[in-house]
């Protein structure tokens, strides 16, 4: 099995999930607890729906594991950018 194909598409998911973000909200800059916030909230998505397909934890949309993985890895790329931008 060549994981190279499907590293490409995760990394192209991940690209395309930051151009939605910056449409949506334009490009972002916050303090760092805010970013934590937003990073912690975006891994609880991921626990519920991890949860999800065992049949417990509370009701939410946050169906897709792979799409809220996604969704993480975005975010995590944004603070990186602002690190970066702020020449940490």
């Amino acid at each position: 099995m060549d994981y190279e194909i499907f590293r490409q598409k995760v990394m192209n998911d991940i690209l395309a999930e930051r151009d939605r973000q910056d449409k949506k909200w334009g490009i972002q800059s916050h303090e760092y607890p805010i970013w934590l916030m937003i990073l912690t909230e975006e891994v609880g998505e991921v626990a519920q729906a991890m949860q999800k397909e065992w049949g417990w934890g509370k009701k939410s949309d946050a169906s897709n594991l792979y799409q809220e993985l996604i969704h993480v890895a975005a975010v995590a790329v944004s603070i990186a950018e602002q690190v970066l931008v702020e020449g940490d």
